[in-house]
């Protein structure tokens, strides 16, 4: 299983604690979000990374390489990672991995290990999902009676939703060899470099392909996009994620 973690963005809400670093290196309870984020891939059985890079890719780098000594670390360079979103991230590490089984993660996730741990360890393709009060901003969940996944978006109503999607996917071969596919037609035949890469997973499940849904409740989880977020993730983490 490969790990793709995708660490292109520049987190212009987070300023001015990203005018100098990005987004995953800055340091929730003494460890770095980019530094957990490995961490629970590894321990969920991943030997291979794959870093999609953009915004200060050298700090990153300088970073993996400092503190870890994984067999393979390979690096993917979004160069216009100021004018696309994670779609075009993801359609970069596609290009590379269609057909293989890939975790895929953003950077910039707080939560338990144990979260991806659990996503990973499906042999379905997978994706975690916590369920709390919702509002526009998060990326929901919208399932059908038979509990399969027919919306996920940011743009879905609250009130048809079941939770929030964490940011933490399993995708098994079938599943990377088909949206491989469906990116490839929304990143060079549509031009879509500038949406979420959830709405190639929605445009998939017509197709077929959709995610178990993984229900992390249960599990510490907190959405960083201010700097009254870090302060509050901080105060909230658990002793046993120092």
């Amino acid at each position: 299983m490969i790990g793709v973690i995708l660490a292109a963005g520049m987190a212009k809400r987070l300023r001015p604690l990203t005018d100098e670093k990005p987004k995953c290196l800055l340091e929730v309870g003494g460890k770095t979000l980019l530094q957990r984020t490995v961490d629970a891939m590894i321990s969920a059985g991943v030997k291979e990374l794959v870093v999609v890079t953009g915004y200060r890719a050298e700090m990153i780098r300088e970073f993996l390489t400092v503190n870890y000594q994984l067999s393979i670390i390979n690096y993917i360079d979004n160069p216009d990672y100021e004018h696309n979103n994670n779609i075009f991230s993801l359609w970069l590490a596609m290009q590379k991995l269609h057909g293989q089984e890939v975790l895929l993660m953003d950077s910039d996730i707080l939560c338990d290990p144990e979260a991806v741990r659990r996503v990973a360890r499906k042999t379905n393709p997978a994706l975690a999902m916590q369920q709390h009060e919702l509002g526009e901003e998060e990326m929901k969940i919208v399932v059908d009676e038979a509990g399969r996944i027919t919306e996920i978006s940011k743009t879905c109503s609250p009130a048809d939703a079941i939770g929030e999607s964490v940011g933490i996917e399993k995708m098994t071969p079938a599943y990377t060899e088909a949206i491989y596919q469906e990116l490839r037609k929304m990143i060079i035949d549509e031009g879509l470099i500038d949406i979420f890469y959830e709405r190639a997973f929605e445009r998939l499940i017509p197709q077929g392909h959709t995610f178990e849904v993984v229900d992390t409740t249960d599990l510490f989880s907190y959405e960083l996009d201010t700097p009254e977020d870090l302060e509050k993730a901080s105060a909230a983490l658990p002793k046993e994620l120092y």
